[in-house]
């Protein structure tokens, strides 16, 4: 999506942003807002930009979203590993209920889904062209779905917001919703977005959400759910568009000027040049005390890979250089051992302002997806599943694998966690995937040396407390997750 759709929207994102100590941060829209908003069918493009512009904040798809799935992973370690920091709380398992990160997700991810609910509730009122309406609204579901597949994801039952909160009280109504109904709601938003969203974009509204990221993301949630045949069906649905392929070169896709390729099916977009838009990882990421060697404005160390990760590249893939780096050349000349993420390395017109776009789903993703649904289905000794996992391996410059490499099912699936590590390292999918294929405890607990988790991780890790804050403010309906502090 080209920026002119975020510039139109600043106004409307801070008027919806505003909130206080009410539940879920869901203000009601002011008496301005009421009056002078939601009366055009410009009023409803700029809304709609508004729920594109949710996705940049920190708490959702933004700055702070490493922290959840890769921080929490055996992929990084915070800047001040083995302190006492907000960061190191997730790395090491013992995350207090206050810690600002965990607030700022539900936060954030409310404040998002309100802007949602606000056009959902509003936008039948209004007389404008209906494909465009029936477009709106496609796009609000499927930014809901998203924010809402986050929440889920992240603290397990959530409370359901499907309308727009009006009156203050109305929000000291919700508790939290089972899971399942979450994620009930969420494919239903899909599945509506899919029926109405178009296949591509031109011009500047390349970057909407399209009918290939709805099936998706579609496909993404469904095997989260291990509902295996329903996500094959779905990601087969995005094959079969053949609008999408893989970049011949990995690290092609990362490049500022290869932003929304055909290997892209939705990104969180962003601009540099001093518009408010721009990305701050390639600064966040770069080392410490690095001047102008790593990157322009030098670097906070954030997100450093553990050398585990490091390790689990193969001799030959070509993913290790374009991912991760052991080591750079100081201005004096001399080289600074330490591990830094090099994936989405810009040139800055200013600090923190970038201008690539971080991924939420790519190409590769679907169809290793597929390829593990496929084996879920059942191994098939050199069956499809391998033709998927190794065109992303054959991409990377890496042999493909044979039957003697991947024997059976449960090899097929080391085989495929393995290749999601370094295929999407940093890309905020490590935490989720080892959760979903039940593999957090054995791996983290397998690596407690390098860990240090506070205590050993059990089944009460696998979801993050919920905010102390919310708690406070609607005693009678939010409750805590079992064993958070």
């Amino acid at each position: 999506m080209k920026y002119t759709i975020y510039r139109t929207a600043v106004l409307i994102m801070i008027v919806l942003s505003s909130c206080g100590k009410n539940f879920v941060d869901l203000k009601p829209i002011s008496s301005i807002t009421t009056s002078n908003f939601y009366q055009s069918a410009d009023d409803f493009k700029n809304a709609v930009n508004g729920a594109y512009g949710a996705l940049q904040s920190a708490g959702t798809y933004g700055s702070d979203s490493y922290v959840f799935a890769e921080i929490r992973s055996d992929n990084s370690v915070p800047v001040a590993s083995g302190s006492v920091t907000d960061q190191d709380e997730f790395d090491r398992f013992y995350i207090r209920t206050t810690n600002p990160y965990i607030n700022g997700r539900w936060s954030d991810s409310y404040r998002a889904i309100s802007r949602c609910n606000a056009i959902l509730g509003r936008i039948d009122g209004i007389t404008m062209d209906n494909a465009l309406k029936s477009r709106y609204i496609a796009e609000s579901k499927f930014l809901r779905a998203l924010f809402y597949f986050n929440l889920v994801r992240t603290f397990g039952d959530v409370p359901l917001v499907l309308k727009e909160i009006t009156n203050p009280d109305e929000g000291y109504t919700y508790g939290r919703n089972p899971k399942a109904d979450v994620y009930a709601q969420i494919e239903k938003d899909l599945g509506d977005a899919e029926q109405t969203l178009p296949t591509t974009y031109t011009g500047s509204d390349v970057g909407r959400a399209t009918q290939g990221a709805a099936k998706a993301i579609l496909g993404r949630v469904l095997l989260t759910e291990k509902k295996y045949p329903q996500a094959a069906a779905k990601l087969k649905e995005v094959i079969d568009l053949n609008l999408y392929n893989l970049l011949p070169v990995y690290a092609d896709f990362f490049k500022v000027s290869n932003k929304n390729s055909k290997e892209s099916i939705f990104d969180v977009q962003y601009k540099s040049g001093g518009v408010g838009q721009g990305n701050s990882w390639p600064n966040s990421f770069a080392p410490q005390n690095s001047g102008n060697a790593v990157i322009q404005f030098g670097g906070a160390g954030n997100n450093a890979p553990t050398d585990d990760l490091v390790n689990e590249y193969e001799t030959g893939d070509q993913r290790k250089a374009a991912t991760v780096a052991t080591s750079y050349v100081n201005a004096g000349g001399v080289t600074i051992p330490g591990n830094f993420v090099k994936k989405y390395y810009d040139v800055p017109a200013t600090a923190n302002d970038n201008g690539n776009n971080i991924p939420v789903i790519r190409y590769a993703d679907v169809i290793l997806m597929y390829a593990e649904c496929l084996n879920e289905a059942g191994y098939q000794a050199g069956g499809d599943a391998f033709g998927y996992l190794n065109a992303v391996r054959n991409r990377a410059g890496l042999g493909s694998l044979s039957v003697s490499d991947v024997p059976d099912q449960a090899a097929f699936r080391l085989a495929m966690e393995h290749e999601r590590r370094v295929e999407f390292a940093f890309e905020n999918l490590r935490w989720y995937d080892l959760v979903r294929t039940d593999r957090a405890i054995p791996v983290i607990n397998g690596k407690s040396a390098q860990i240090k988790p506070v205590n050993p991780v059990t089944q009460q890790n696998l979801v993050f407390p919920i905010p102390q804050s919310q708690i406070d403010i609607n005693k009678s309906k939010i409750t805590q997750n079992e064993g958070s502090n």
